[in-house]
């Protein structure tokens, strides 16, 4: 007999449960490999076990046929969940306290015939012993050109060092160039980082960036959304390159040729209404073409210091004491003033709106942040806008509650 509460059987019952789950999770993240927003939304339909049963039973539609096929009868779970696990690594899920929820509705919010390619990630594969989603409670993207000079290896040192002294997580892709910059410098102040990886997160890339890695997820994490093993693509650079702007308050580009991926990373930026801002550099050099294009363009914002980069890139996240307001109750403060300077049409962005109220852009982007969990404001590539309430309640529900 067990007099404590809970019966032997149902904490039994209840780890299974989550172990099942946490399976499913697996399962289905290698038999994808990547974004996929139609087995996004039958996960938000019938739920994740459910799911992933339907995938091996292939009793699926026509949509999710062709892109489950290829890996639906491997089933790797157990062996990927050991693999991270000896890492000393985990697989973070939206059943996880640890899940990046609020960071994640920026990609749930894109228009999956638009961006086919910008679905919410299935899970997180993880190295590190830092909480997910407080490490990206404050973060801001650095990323630039993988041959930088050594004019932008040190203006990126500098501003992703003083960054990170200043509490700011530094989010990059631990390629050659800026983003190795980026990392070193956080990790030279004491600071936090985050490698967000186009494989596995247990396979070293570049391959010269091991020991750079394991510093990281020492002190950090290194996050993939691809499991264990997974050898690096070329579409799985661009679709990494959505994470690490949907992780950051902004992306901050130091030094990019015409055809640089950082510009691919702005374009997910803006896409989610993040700020987009970048470093220019000399007029006759190839490695800034692509940051004065940003900015003639109106893509990015010129950014010459750290200074600059906080007037635009201030945290995009909830008050601590606060909640979102719900459609139909009365907005006062903050709230009340932005909702009122939001456009119908078209957009602005938050140092507009701050130069429009008054109110201070911290406060701009906290309110704006409210509004759009209330679904009283959206954003698009124009910026930020109204939308007006409708009856019931808008604020999304993660997948982790199916």
């Amino acid at each position: 007999m067990n007099p404590g509460g809970l019966g032997s059987s149902g904490a039994q019952g209840a780890a299974g449960e989550s172990d099942e789950r946490r399976l499913a999770w697996a399962y289905l993240s290698r038999v994808v490999l990547g974004p996929c927003p139609a087995l996004t939304a039958l996960i938000d339909s019938i739920g994740i076990v459910e799911a992933a049963r339907a995938v091996r039973e292939r009793e699926l539609p026509d949509v999710l046929r062709a892109a489950t096929a290829q890996r639906r009868s491997r089933d790797l779970a157990a062996q990927d969940l050991e693999a991270i696990q000896a890492l000393g690594g985990r697989l973070v899920t939206p059943d996880d306290p640890e899940w990046p929820a609020w960071r994640m509705l920026g990609l749930s919010q894109l228009q999956p015939g638009r961006d086919p390619d910008g679905a919410v990630p299935l899970v997180f594969w993880v190295r590190g012993n830092r909480n997910l989603a407080e490490l990206t409670e404050r973060a801001l993207a650095v990323v630039g050109a993988r041959c930088s000079t050594g004019y932008g290896d040190r203006v990126a040192g500098a501003l992703a060092g003083e960054l990170a002294a200043h509490g700011w997580t530094v989010v990059s892709g631990a390629a050659f160039g800026i983003d190795g910059m980026a990392h070193r410098a956080a990790l030279a102040v004491g600071g936090a980082t985050i490698a967000v990886m186009a494989c596995g997160a247990d396979r070293p890339y570049p391959a010269q960036h091991d020991r750079l890695l394991d510093r990281i997820a020492e002190t950090g994490l290194v996050i993939s959304e691809y499991p264990p093993g997974t050898v690096a693509r070329k579409h799985h650079f661009l679709a990494r390159n959505r994470l690490i702007a949907a992780l950051s308050d902004g992306v901050l580009v130091v030094e990019a040729g015409i055809r640089s991926g950082a510009r691919n990373t702005v374009k997910w930026a803006r896409r989610m209404g993040r700020p987009a801002l970048a470093v220019p550099g000399s007029v006759d050099s190839a490695a800034s073409a692509g940051c004065h294009r940003m900015i003639r363009d109106g893509e990015a914002t010129l950014v010459a210091c750290v200074d600059d980069i906080l007037a635009d890139a201030a945290p995009l996240h909830l008050p601590v004491a606060g909640r979102a307001t719900a459609p139909g109750e009365q907005l006062t403060g903050a709230q009340a003033a932005v909702y009122a300077a939001l456009p119908d049409t078209g957009g602005c962005w938050p140092h507009e709106l701050c130069a429009a109220t008054g109110v201070a852009v911290a406060e701009v982007r906290a309110a704006l942040a409210a509004l759009d969990l209330a679904g009283l404001a959206g954003s698009a590539e124009s910026g930020w806008y109204r939308l007006r309430p409708k009856a019931g309640n808008t604020t999304p529900r993660s997948r982790g509650q199916q």
